[in-house]
Order: structure tokens, then sequence, then C-alpha cells
């Protein structure tokens, strides 16, 4: 069954953030569904679901981008599987960690994806994006994660739990 959660998201969430997301863009800034997807994921399933689920919305998200491939693949990978590692060392998934973990990471990868595509541009270019693009793309990100994360939060908890049992158990 979590097969098909996962198959489910990877073909939902791209089509989402590319269609949907544009309507609530703010000031031509909009959240990456993915990351977010990919960091909620880790945070409550651990480095092996974020893991998984980054890697998959990256592979997705880079059959339809036009940047250079395998840089979303890896961006999300390495996000969720961190946000896992981060939900390994807390005692339970709080609001508080999710907003924070989903901001360092937007930032993180926000600022790879620049340092990728501007490798020749002026230093105030790149202060200009990261003040302007980056920071408010990284607030948005984690406010929407924590709207999902409210949102879903009991479901989302009830997993969670689940899982602590059955790893306390074995």
């Amino acid at each position: 069954m979590k097969y098909v959660w996962y198959i489910g998201c990877f073909l939902a969430v791209v089509p989402v953030q590319t269609t949907v997301l544009d309507a609530v863009s703010v000031g031509g800034i909009r959240p990456d569904l993915c990351l977010v997807t990919a960091v909620l994921v880790g945070l409550t399933l651990g480095p092996v679901g974020g893991l998984s689920m980054g890697l998959g919305l990256g592979f997705v998200q880079d059959l339809f981008s036009a940047g250079p491939f395998g840089l979303n693949l890896v961006l999300k990978g390495v996000a969720g599987c961190l946000a896992g590692l981060t939900s390994r060392y807390m005692a339970g998934t709080t609001p508080p960690t999710v907003l924070l973990a989903t901001l360092g990471l937007s930032v993180l990868s926000g600022l790879a994806m620049l340092l990728s595509g501007r490798a020749g541009e002026h230093l105030a270019d790149v202060f200009y994006s990261l003040g302007f693009v980056l920071v408010p793309q990284a607030i948005y990100d984690a406010v929407l994660a924590l709207g999902l994360y409210a949102l879903l939060g009991w479901r989302l908890r009830r997993v969670e739990s689940r899982e602590r049992l059955a790893s306390s158990v074995s």
C-alpha cells in the first residue's frame, strides 16, 4: 500500500506544482511542493522514506524541467534524507521542527540551484536573487509545509506513532 501512495505522489505532486501553484504565487514566487513533500515524508517516515520520496519526486521533476538533469533528483533526495535524519534526533515531529527543517533545507536547496545556474554572473545578481527570491521562497515553503502538516497532522502522527511502536517492539 505504501508503494501505491508513493507512486501516486510522484504522479500528482509535480503536475500540481506546475499548474495549481502558479495561481497562488506571491510576487512571482511559488513554493517548491516537491521539496515540501520530501521533507514532510522524511520527518514522518524517516530517512529511507524521505530519500525514496525525494529521489522519485526529483526524478519526475527533472523529466519535466529545462534545468540540468539530475540536480532536482539529488537535491530532493538529500533534503528528504536529511529531514529523516533530523527526525531521528527528535522526540516527535512538532510544528517548529517542520517549520525550521523546511526553512533550512529550502535555503540549502535553493542555494545549490542558484549557484549551479549562475556560474558566470556578477555577485550583485546572486545577492539580489538571495534576498528577493531564495529567502522568500524558503519562507513560503516553510509556511506551506507547516500548513500541510497541520492539515494532515492527524494522519501523519498516527503513522509516526505506529512506526515508533513497531521499532520499539523489534
